[in-house]
């Protein structure tokens, strides 16, 4: 299957519609961190959809 032609966009609305994903919606004004272990942070400002695949 050749996804080259499908958007960012719809792939994100796919996903999100799935069991076992998580989304964190970030509005125009929000901030997120993420840290994973005791190394990597990641830092996002809004507006951003940050999904999460826990499958």
């Amino acid at each position: 299957m050749d996804l080259k032609q499908v958007t960012t966009k719809q792939l994100s609305d796919e996903l999100q519609s799935r069991l076992g994903i998580q989304t964190i919606n970030l509005k125009f004004e929000g901030k997120a961190k993420i840290t994973v272990g005791d190394q990597n942070t990641f830092s996002f400002d809004g507006p951003a959809v940050i999904i999460v695949n826990m499958d």
